[in-house]
C-alpha cells in the first residue's frame, strides 16, 4: 500500500490510517528529516522482529533507534539525562541527529542490547512527528538502505514501494528522501563524542 501525505501539512485521516496499522502490529516505511525509515509500533515484538529480518539483524544487537516526539518523551527511555547531554539536546533537536543514550526498564525487553544502549531521534519532520502524536509514543526505527553501489539508500517513495510493497503493510510518500543518514552522537561516555558523521552540523 502506497500512502501518499503532504510532507508539510499531513492530511488527518491519513495519518489516523497509519497510526491504526501500527497499533496492529503492521510494518510501515515512512520518511524522516534524513533517509527513509523502516518503522513500527516498540509495543509490538513480532513487528520489531519482522524490521530486523528485513534489514538481517538480531533485534538484541541491531543498531535500532526510538523516533520520538520531543524530549520530555525521549528522557522516558532512558537513565536520566545530565545538564551537558540536556543541553546538547536543546540545541539540536528536533534534527538531523541520533543520540546514544543508556535505557532504563522502561525499555522493552526485545530492544535491550548487551550495553543497555538506544538511539534516540526527534527528527524535523511533520509526517514522522504527526504519526508519534497521534500513536501517543515512540516509533522503533531503521535506516532503509539500497543495495545500490552508488546511492546507498532509498530515496524515491515510489522506488520504494515497488521493491518492498509485499514486505511491508504501508509505504508512505513523503516526496523525496536524502541519501546522508544522521550524524550519530554517544552521550554514554564522559563528553558527547560524533561516531558518524551526516546531515547537520551539530552545536555544543
Amino acid at each position: 500500500m502506497l500512502i501518499s501525505i503532504h510532507p508539510e501539512h499531513p492530511q488527518g485521516r491519513r495519518i489516523t490510517q497509519v497510526v491504526k496499522l501500527l497499533q496492529e502490529g503492521g510494518v510501515i516505511i515512512y520518511p524522516t528529516d534524513t533517509v527513509y525509515g523502516l518503522g513500527c509500533d516498540i509495543q509490538h515484538p513480532k513487528a520489531v522482529d519482522r524490521i530486523c529480518r528485513l534489514r538481517g539483524f538480531k533485534p538484541g544487537r541491531a543498531n535500532l533507534t526510538f523516533i520520538c516526539r520531543d524530549i520530555q518523551q525521549l528522557a522516558n527511555y532512558t537513565h536520566q539525562i545530565d545538564n551537558t547531554v540536556f543541553r546538547l539536546l536543546k540545541r539540536n533537536l528536533p534534527g538531523p541527529f541520533t543520540f546514544i543514550l543508556r535505557g532504563n526498564n522502561s525499555l522493552p525487553k526485545l530492544l535491550r542490547n548487551r550495553r543497555k544502549t538506544i538511539g534516540v531521534r526527534i527528527p524535523d519532520n511533520a509526517i514522522a512527528q504527526a504519526i508519534i502524536a497521534e500513536l501517543g509514543r515512540p516509533i522503533l526505527s531503521i535506516s532503509l538502505k539500497s543495495d545500490d553501489e552508488i546511492t546507498e539508500y532509498f530515496t524515491d517513495p515510489t522506488e520504494i514501494h515497488e521493491d518492498f510493497q509485499k514486505l511491508v503493510d504501508a509505504v508512505i510518500d513523503g516526496g523525496t528522501g536524502y541519501n546522508v543518514p544522521s550524524t550519530v552522537v554517544d552521550c554514554t561516555g564522559g563528553e558527547p563524542q560524533i561516531i558518524r558523521e551526516g546531515l547537520g552540523n551539530l552545536e555544543f
